[in-house]
């Protein structure tokens, strides 16, 4: 009797889409994400089985119906919580965790600091578009000040959220920024968010072209990019412009822009990147809202910071471990009885 071998077919990113209809609005972002997500999945090694999405409230919340995976689309704000419940429990599953700037900063803000801090080795990608989408468009934590919209037709006089400088704030160990007209790049830092070994934090720039179109136009337009974003790469300097003559200087402890064409300064004078430089990392997510430093800074994108720390389900099973080598296995029953009884006449 001959056994035959069969040798499982390699994944593509068809094997990632569902039968579902997509139902966004025709040209929201979201397209753009959901593909670009679904082309590196195939790519990770990882069975499908293996692979959960679980999203909040949202329209990008809706991302669990189109990946052929498993997962959850479940309530307003707590994707964050029900997702480090499942690592906790099933370690070797790969946890991707889909939000939104008013699911994940607002109602859900709480538990997505948590996470971070905490150390779960997931993935969240919170998708910014600095409105909400969903109903129909009110301002959200993002929302620039004196943003004009349903719920504040006077203009906001709320202060926004720094999405990355909170999640660095939180002691999150990897934090990444990216944006849906750039698949390229989206594609890279989707797969540094799955390498990261602990909680990644990715912002995708996503626009909304219903109720805040243009957000961030100035970052994606062949007229403005070249000018307006900084790619960061490690160990390069911070090199930018259409003609890339333009570099960021580090005076002291405040970024300025030099023009490279004009001897004065050389790349080798500019601030080279590092990942793992903590410090630096707050300068990058405040260079476009700190009121300290002068001038027009470019937007950056790329991996802002990183930093290893053992993961929290690593730690607690190791604790489970030494409970269990120390004391033994349990008796829920005994433990449940307790030390004391009575008996009811």
């Amino acid at each position: 009797m001959s056994t035959a071998t069969i040798t499982p077919q390699p994944l593509t990113a068809k094997d990632f889409s569902t039968d579902q209809e997509v139902r966004w609005c025709p040209g929201c972002g979201d397209y753009s994400i959901l593909k670009q997500v679904q082309t590196i999945m195939p790519g990770l090694g990882i069975p499908k089985e293996n692979i959960v999405i679980v999203s909040g409230i949202g329209c990008s919340s809706r991302f669990p119906y189109y990946m052929n995976t498993y997962g959850m689309h479940s309530i307003h704000g707590r994707a964050t919580a029900i997702a480090s419940g499942l690592k906790a429990a099933r370690p070797e599953l790969s946890v991707w965790i889909v939000t939104g700037d008013g699911d994940g900063l607002s109602i859900g803000g709480n538990h997505t600091i948590h996470l971070l801090r905490r150390n779960f080795d997931v993935n969240i990608m919170l998708f910014n578009n600095q409105i909400y989408g969903l109903t129909k468009g009110q301002y959200s934590p993002t929302s620039e000040p004196n943003k004009v919209t349903k719920s504040t037709p006077m203009g906001s006089i709320d202060h926004p959220f720094n999405p990355m400088a909170l999640a660095l704030g939180a002691d999150a160990t990897f934090i990444a920024r990216s944006m849906d007209r750039d698949p390229k790049h989206l594609q890279e830092m989707l797969k540094r968010s799955h390498a990261h070994k602990g909680a990644s934090f990715l912002e995708i720039y996503q626009n909304c072209n219903i109720f805040n179109d243009g957000a961030f136009e100035a970052f994606t337009e062949k007229g403005t990019k070249a000018n307006e974003t900084i790619t960061l790469e490690q160990g390069q300097p911070l090199i930018f412009g259409a003609n890339k003559d333009k570099g960021i200087f580090l005076d002291g402890l405040k970024p300025i822009v030099v023009d490279l064409t004009a001897g004065t300064h050389t790349a080798d004078d500019l601030w080279k990147h590092d990942e793992q430089d903590f410090y630096k990392a707050q300068i990058l997510t405040r260079m476009f809202d700190d009121p300290r430093i002068e001038g027009h800074l470019p937007r950056p994108f790329g991996v802002f910071y990183q930093a290893f720390r053992p993961t929290y389900e690593d730690v607690m099973s190791a604790q489970l471990t030494e409970a269990l080598a120390k004391r033994g296995a349990g008796d829920l029953d005994k433990l449940l009885a307790g030390n004391e009884t009575w008996t009811i006449r």
